[in-house]
């Protein structure tokens, strides 16, 4: 299984927390999600698995 994710933009409210993200993965990889605090991991995960709208 892949993910494929293209213009993911999140707000809430007036702030911006996802701007225009876009990567893909392949199959059979393992992958790291890095960024400093306040870049928009937790964000995209729980909007990847459903948590958020």
């Amino acid at each position: 299984m892949s993910i494929r994710v293209e213009n993911l933009i999140k707000t809430y409210g007036k702030q911006t927390a996802l701007d225009n993200i876009s990567f893909r993965t392949q199959s059979n990889h393992i992958i790291g999600f890095l960024g400093p605090n306040g870049a928009g991991k937790s964000t995209t995960m729980k909007t990847l698995t459903g948590i958020l709208p």
